[in-house]
């Protein structure tokens, strides 16, 4: 049946391989199931009908994804996104989180649209393969560096980052980054040799060794200040909690809601989500050898609806918009090849519902090192780009692509800046005939962004 469904011969990989990829990725995505209804909470949102409407709407989502498109990507509440939503469209602009989640559900219709318009695949077509090359690198060093972040090994500074002090609060902040660092040594020791799902082993093994630190004491949780208790509890979750938020995107005061205003907010969304949509099929295909070779995914399609499918049925359930997570490189890294991945990893967040408790248990520097690890398997695509001067010309913005994404902390400004970079030089150099129609388009839009947003 599996055989049928998701062509496993053709791919060259079997079920065991895709189970496991799956578990993989979605162990590297469970973070959000807590993360992202902490930071909704902050818009007045109740957190369990958050993390059961991420859950519900990671796994349509997913699966969609997995059999619609047959492709190995999950797809969740987007970070960043999430964020949007709750400090600039809730506490800053001063709008109801109602009004936010009906521009969610409002972007995602539009998605629909544009995905059966083919206005997104030739987006994504336009993008020349050097360009995409260096996305994929960009995301490579986004995700380490979100790992790092998460691990607690990167910290604010004078100089905007810096290592984390190991010897300050060791019990707390220090022996969770040298856990994180552990459990990095892990999953290159198990690389080294070659291990099936070493990612995982190494996620798992890094938790284990946490919980023996805690109970030999040298972990000691301080839930003040984040430091929970790493042992799993056995509590049931409360599925009424979901009515608070089920249906609410159509409940909307519009009274003290400006339509301009509005457009705004739903145009924000759009635009933000469409490119770090892109942005991640890009890099993940890249890495995962996906793109034929004029640099284009087959199955594109399918795979953008998924996403918008997802991002509509995401904002009536009542979570920010779902877009496809980088992590799912984590889940390629291993074998990953089929829908039956996506598949697998959408099971799981459907699972999570009634075991909520235990997956978000997963501490943050036991997936952090899995975020590392991935970014170094991408960073290993800049080999094939050409740096030499005579292709000078395509290098230099994916350069820019590749530094702005984890320096802007964002994947959508390192596809922006490699755009406007990659038109501009090829204008200059006389060689503008070269640049397809629909990237001065593109380099126009991102220009009128920085503008106007």
């Amino acid at each position: 049946m599996f055989e049928k469904i998701f062509q496993l011969s053709k791919h060259k990989t079997n079920v065991k391989t895709e189970v496991m990829a799956g578990i993989t990725t979605f162990m590297t995505m469970a973070y959000i199931l807590a993360v992202n209804p902490s930071i909704l909470s902050a818009a007045g949102m109740d957190s369990t009908a958050v993390l059961l409407a991420t859950a519900i709407a990671s796994f349509i989502g997913t699966a969609c994804m997995g059999l619609m498109a047959n492709l190995p990507f999950a797809l969740s509440a987007g970070m960043g996104l999430n964020a949007f939503l709750a400090y600039t469209v809730v506490l800053g602009m001063g709008y109801t989180w109602q009004v936010a989640l009906l521009a969610v559900f409002v972007e995602g219709l539009i998605f629909i649209v544009l995905s059966l318009t083919n206005v997104r695949e030739a987006i994504f077509n336009a993008i020349p393969l050097t360009l995409k090359r260096g996305v994929s690198v960009g995301i490579g060093l986004f995700i380490c560096f979100i790992g790092l972040q998460n691990a607690g090994l990167a910290v604010d500074s004078a100089t905007l980052v810096t290592i984390t002090s190991f010897t300050e609060n060791f019990n707390t902040h220090g022996i969770c980054a040298l856990l994180a660092l552990v459990g990095l040594f892990i999953m290159a020791a198990l690389y080294l040799h070659h291990v099936k799902g070493a990612i995982l082993l190494g996620i798992l093994a890094t938790w284990v060794i946490g919980m023996l630190c805690q109970v030999a004491g040298i972990y000691t949780p301080d839930p003040a200040n984040g430091f929970y208790t790493l042992f799993p509890t056995m509590a049931l979750t409360d599925f009424s909690k979901l009515g608070m938020t089920f249906g609410q995107c159509f409940n909307v005061d519009f009274s003290n809601v400006g339509i301009v205003n509005f457009i705004i907010v739903v145009f924000s969304f759009l635009f933000v989500d469409i490119f770090d949509t892109l942005g991640t099929l890009i890099g993940v295909a890249t890495k995962a050898d996906m793109l034929d070779e004029e640099g284009r995914l087959p199955g594109i399609k399918p795979a953008l609806m998924a996403d918008a499918i997802g991002t509509a049925v995401g904002a009536v359930m009542g979570t920010s918009t779902v877009t496809t997570f980088v992590e799912s490189a984590s889940g390629v890294a291993v074998g990953g090849r089929t829908g039956l991945t996506a598949l697998t990893t959408g099971l799981l967040f459907l699972a999570s519902m009634f075991f909520a408790p235990i997956f978000t248990a997963i501490p943050s520097f036991a997936t952090a090192p899995a975020l590392m690890m991935v970014g170094y398997l991408m960073v290993s695509t800049v080999t094939e780009i050409r740096f030499d001067e005579d292709n000078m010309v395509e290098a230099i913005p994916a350069y820019l692509a590749i530094v702005a994404m984890p320096l802007f902390y964002s994947i959508s400004e390192g596809i922006s800046m490699g755009i406007i970079s990659y038109v501009v030089l090829h204008v200059v150099s006389g060689k503008g005939k070269q640049v397809k129609p629909l990237m001065y388009v593109l380099a126009l839009l991102f220009v009128l962004k920085y503008i106007f947003l």
